[in-house]
């Protein structure tokens, strides 16, 4: 079962449909017969950091040419908590093969960032070594717990992304237990920093217990602050890849 993505307007809805033409099933590697929880790593002390392996961007056009295995790597000398790897080829200039020398350089939890729109993309992020999958609300809409169920049939964890009060509850009403509040509006690519801790503090009033990530725009250790005691972990991409070093970079913010 596949969401509407035609409807879809914006850059969103530009990479959702380019997505649901290229999605064939074909066979696959046999999936890895255990892999590191997502959900665990982010809940140890303080603001776990997911650090993004990403080569471009549509808000920032080319970001760096960089070897993911060796990024990962710093990464995770860095202090890493776990690391997301983009796989969408055409905008961030990422891929399976990505997600998979990702896989095979380090031991940390991996989570496949990509345009979920067809459920055979979530066997691929499974196969490739991925342990959870980004599931966006604004693409998925009603049909988030159908791939939130699917996903944890597979043995994937699910970062279940929001960006208004009504996704929110979408992600709640679907049983996410793992709920990512993204700054950035992925219709205009507009970054406000306000989002996530106006929606983190309305989801924990919800009466949601479960994992929080903010999302998007972060590259300063002040700008974590707000995040402190709301939320479980953050999620760092471009700050990060445009540092000359990874590892010294994600030291001054986790430090």
């Amino acid at each position: 079962m596949r969401p509407d993505v035609d409807r879809m307007g914006g850059v969103l809805g530009a990479i959702a449909r380019r997505r649901a033409e290229e999605v064939v099933p074909r066979p696959l590697p046999p999936f890895p017969e255990t892999l590191p929880s997502f959900r665990e790593a982010l809940l140890q002390p303080g603001l776990s950091v997911i650090a993004e392996v990403k080569k471009a961007s549509p808000s920032q056009g080319a970001i760096r040419e960089i070897d993911p295995a060796e990024a990962a790597q710093a990464y995770a000398r860095g202090g890493a908590r776990a690391i997301s790897v983009l796989t969408e080829p055409h905008r961030f200039g990422g891929s399976l093969e990505d997600l998979l020398r990702v896989r095979q350089a380090v031991d940390l939890p991996l989570l496949r960032k990509d345009f979920v729109v067809d459920p055979f993309m979530l066997e691929e992020a499974r196969a490739y070594g991925a342990s959870a999958v980004l599931l966006i609300v604004a693409l998925l809409r009603e049909l988030t717990g159908v791939y939130l169920e699917e996903a944890r049939r597979l043995g994937l964890e699910a970062l279940v992304e929001v960006h208004t009060e009504e996704e929110l509850e979408l992600a709640l009403e679907a049983g996410a237990s793992i709920v990512g509040i993204n700054n950035r509006n992925l219709t205009t690519l507009e970054i406000d920093l306000a989002t996530a801790p106006r929606l983190g503090r309305l989801a924990r009033r919800r009466g949601f217990s479960g994992v929080l990530v903010a999302e998007s725009g972060y590259s300063r250790k002040a700008e974590l602050k707000a995040l402190e005691g709301l939320f479980d972990a953050v999620l760092i991409g471009t700050s990060l890849m445009r540092s000359p070093s990874l590892e010294e970079a994600l030291r001054a913010l986790v430090g």
